[in-house]
């Protein structure tokens, strides 16, 4: 098969990088001649065990990446497995996919699907029916959404690729040349911007199994880990997610000293408040946030180090257009996915995000929020409640919130406290002062304590932390009757 021009553009790109520096993980480091050479010996391996669709269970490391390059260099299908799905989840992804051939330990679950081992950590099975894919496709990234099953989001080279170059023209004028993989690399957006894109930029890239990193599972962390990783590392850029930023600014207001190395911190994947991107500037973080989807094959808007606007998610960048559809959705041009596995391609060049937004005067966009998780008050008022929630959690006595006041007259938040010892005096004075900051119509003007954690154990959260908002709806559904005008009592907390 032979590689499409954008992959033999990336192949020569990354030959012409020579002797630079490209991998490392602690053990051994890698220049691009010899990335190369190893991408080439695995590329032969795929050929001799004929795999077309392949599964990468690996922990983050050198071998993730010399893998995924070799199957994007064959024109392959990579999809990639997060340790962080549930193994029922894991499950669904390679069968949902076709995948024939698993890279990684055989696991119970894969073992059940089917998978045998035919070389060390390398598994294949029969595939009778796998189902079709769009033509192009070389990745399947699976978004855990907000229901149980992932959804597979099929991707060609050229999307991805066109993404990457338009990352590194920012982050590398920022002079950042030794990027810290913090997230997995299952993740498209770790995979895009803190793979490919400084591998076009003959930039290199550490590359340190979770554990080291400190991230334990979907949502755990080991600061004490991070943080030292992060001193022994010396990294010039990271991509954190809005919880992993908090962890850093609070270490930071609380005496640790941060990298002097550190020139571009990219932070996204869900709404960050500005209060914390206040906080990061007075801590002396290079945070820049930006916005992403895995329909536009990762990041759409960013900001940079000469164009950044707090409060807003940058501009686009110079592979996609965005404009604004008369609801304020944002719709997006450019490079993006193929379409859903298993369903008919989208209509249109534009792209539905089913995000809500805003451009400021210097063309700047500003998000409110997900258009289906807006709710009316009885008043009328729109809100959206990932605003209310992400300030809520910036309180210190708050670790999550829900806010929810569809057709009520008055809206109410369910609180999960920091810790056990956190009183309810303080979670109404963390409350008390949020509300002085927000419109009234957007104000938690009732709220309650938890009466667990919002979980993937418990079905009120997904496996990466977002809300499950139906299945919070109807576990708290006491709660909001009590605020419906004709029932009492009023007082909720």
């Amino acid at each position: 098969m032979s590689p499409s021009p954008s992959i033999e553009h990336f192949w020569q790109t990354l030959l012409a990088h020579g002797d630079r520096p490209a991998l490392s993980d602690g053990a051994q480091r890698l220049d691009y001649a010899e990335l190369v050479r190893q991408v080439q010996r695995r590329r032969a391996q795929l050929a001799g065990f004929g795999a077309r669709r392949v599964a990468l269970c690996l922990d983050n490391g050198i071998d993730w990446v010399l893998w995924d390059l070799a199957l994007l260099s064959e024109g392959l299908v990579c999809v990639p497995v997060p340790a962080f799905f549930s193994p029922a989840q894991q499950r669904h992804v390679v069968d949902s996919s076709g995948v024939d051939t698993l890279i990684g330990p055989l696991a119970p679950w894969s073992q059940e699907a089917g998978f045998r081992p035919v070389a060390p950590g390398l598994g294949q099975r029969p595939v009778a029916d796998a189902p079709p894919l769009f033509p192009g496709t070389v990745k399947i990234t699976y978004t855990s959404g907000t229901t149980g099953l992932p959804k597979g989001v099929c991707l060609d080279a050229a999307a991805m690729l066109a993404v990457a170059a338009s990352l590194w023209d920012v982050v590398g004028a920022s002079g950042a040349r030794q990027h810290l993989a913090v997230l997995p690399l299952a993740t498209l957006l770790e995979n895009v911007a803190g793979v490919y894109a400084p591998l076009l930029g003959g930039a290199s890239t550490e590359l340190r199994p979770m554990a080291e990193i400190g991230l334990l599972g979907a949502s755990g962390l080991d600061l004490p880990r991070l943080l030292g990783r992060l001193g022994e590392s010396q990294p010039h850029s990271l991509i954190l997610l809005p919880q992993l930023l908090q962890a850093l600014v609070g270490a930071v207001e609380h005496g640790w000293t941060p990298p002097p190395s550190l020139r571009f911190i990219a932070v996204g994947g869900a709404h960050v408040a500005p209060s914390l991107l206040r906080r990061a500037v007075a801590a002396r973080l290079p945070v820049f946030e930006g916005y992403g989807l895995s329909e536009c094959a990762s990041v759409v808007c960013l900001n940079t180090p000469n164009d950044n606007r707090i409060g807003t998610v940058g501009r686009p960048l110079p592979h996609a257009r965005v404009r604004l559809a008369d609801d304020g959705e944002v719709l997006v041009q450019g490079a993006r996915a193929l379409g859903y596995l298993g369903e008919a391609p989208e209509a249109g060049e534009w792209l539905a995000t089913g995000d809500l937004g805003r451009f400021d005067e210097q063309g700047h966009l500003l998000l409110s929020g997900r258009k289906k998780h807006q709710f009316i008050t009885a008043y009328g008022r729109n809100v959206n409640p990932e605003w209310v929630e992400s300030e809520l959690v910036q309180q210190a006595p708050i670790a999550q919130a829900w806010l929810y006041g569809e057709a009520l007259p008055e809206n109410l938040a369910v609180l999960v406290p920091r810790h056990a010892g956190v009183s309810d005096g303080e979670l109404a004075a963390a409350v008390a002062a949020v509300n002085q900051t927000l419109p009234d119509y957007a104000r938690a003007h009732h709220w309650r304590r938890a009466a667990q954690p919002f979980s993937a154990d418990n079905g009120l959260a997904t496996s990466n932390g977002r809300l499950r908002r139906d299945a919070l709806r109807a576990y708290y559904h006491a709660a909001l009757a009590a605020l419906d005008p004709t029932s009492r009592p009023k007082d909720i907390a």
